[in-house]
């Protein structure tokens, strides 16, 4: 994979430097929540402006279904993207129309200018070759050179990510070079012990890299919602709390390959648990009772892990020399339901352990709950591309960028 060093050392001056980003932020009427994601991709598009290049950033925001939508406009990320850069950043309101050419040819060396959502053109997602390509086309026209840095859209085969490589020289990004290196940390020469935190809703989200990783971790420790599905495989009734029924059987038979190959695979013991969801809006007082893992009342749903489990998990964490993180556990944005969540990236800044957050909530978790950034050894911007990687999946974008 060609690096941007190499490609700064051949001379980018004059040339148009279309940087597939990640600038997929989160915004609440209008306005950024966490621009975490811009920040990282920012050391990229300053080191190429600062060499004379006139920097063409584009990127995809929510899921708009390929056409203009005022509610997904990178327009906010394009003006946080200048304040962190130190100067004004252009922004064309399409994306290869009319205003993406006039503000592309306006550019001087060492300018950058952004394009509207990749997403409002249908051609960007399409599963249909042709209309892929057809858009990957229009795009290059409006580049020299292609430098993928959007890690958190690597595992999308899309015309931006996908396409646009092929018909232009392309190289990768400093983000994209960091986090590649940070998971073949995870897959090679892994330092041991080897501890796997996975949360979030859905068990079947995470099915593959479970199967992956009963392989390769030491301790993979169970939270958030779907390890309501593992309680219910053990026996234990789970009141109201988050169930997939029909992944039962196969929990059950990783539970057992757990025990078989010495994976100790570790659930909670007591959950936070109330008979309703939390006023995440308002964030009113919750009402909840502490209650053991396989005593959860039928009229009640479990929303985070209880005291005993947060101890039992730090202690699980404390020997750790890699420890991997992707999920919270517990409902975090509502502050009664966020110590579970808390207590692990607490855990994660007291080791003394590679740590690696893996992107998505998780990402956003720690930095909604103060946690100092530098206190992790990676802080990742792609939750499902960190996954895909681990589940050995090969990642459209990480392949573009190797031909």
């Amino acid at each position: 994979m060609k690096t941007i060093d190499a490609l700064l050392s051949e001379g980018v001056a004059g040339k148009r430097v279309f940087v597939r980003a990640d600038l997929n932020v989160p915004l609440a009427n209008g306005a950024i929540t966490d621009d975490g994601r811009i920040r990282a991709v920012q050391p990229t598009i300053a080191k190429l402006a600062e060499a004379g290049a006139r920097v063409v950033v584009a990127s995809h925001l929510g899921r708009p279904k390929g056409a203009p939508d005022p509610a997904f406009s990178l327009a906010p990320a394009a003006a946080r993207l200048g304040e962190l850069l130190g100067t004004e950043v252009a922004f064309a309101t399409d994306t290869v129309g009319a205003s993406a050419k006039e503000t592309v040819a306006a550019l001087a060396d060492g300018q950058v200018a952004v394009i509207e959502n990749l997403r409002f053109n249908a051609g960007e997602t399409s599963k249909d070759d042709a209309e892929r390509g057809a858009f990957a086309d229009q795009l290059a026209e409006l580049a020299d050179v292609y430098v993928g840095d959007g890690f958190g859209a690597v595992h999308r085969k899309h015309a931006s990510v996908f396409d646009l490589p092929a018909r232009l020289p392309h190289a990768a990004g400093y983000l994209i070079a960091t986090e590649v290196g940070v998971l073949k940390k995870l897959t090679a020469d892994v330092k041991r012990p080897y501890v796997v935190i996975l949360g979030g809703a859905k068990v079947s989200d995470k099915l593959a890299v479970i199967d992956e990783l009963l392989g390769k971790a030491d301790r993979i420790l169970i939270g958030g919602g779907m390890a309501y599905t593992f309680l219910y495989a053990k026996g234990y009734e789970v009141g109201i709390s988050l169930l997939q029924k029909d992944q039962v059987e196969v929990v059950k038979e990783y539970m057992k390959r757990a025990e078989e190959t010495g994976v100790e695979l570790v659930l909670p013991v007591d959950i936070l648990a109330s008979t309703d969801f939390p006023d995440l809006e308002g964030k009113t007082p919750a009402e909840f009772t502490t209650v053991a893992a396989d005593r959860i009342p039928a009229d009640k749903e479990g929303l985070d892990i209880g005291p005993e489990t947060r101890e039992l998990y730090a202690s699980k964490i404390a020997d750790a020399e890699t420890v991997f993180w992707n999920g919270p556990v517990g409902v975090f944005e509502h502050p009664d339901y966020a110590g579970g969540t808390r207590a692990i990236a607490q855990a994660l800044v007291d080791s003394s352990a590679f740590t690696v957050v893996g992107g998505g909530d998780s990402a956003a978790a720690v930095r909604t709950l103060g946690f100092d950034e530098n206190a992790f050894g990676h802080i990742s911007t792609g939750g499902g591309a960190s996954l895909e990687y681990l589940e050995g999946k090969t990642l459209p974008g990480l392949a573009a960028l190797e031909v």
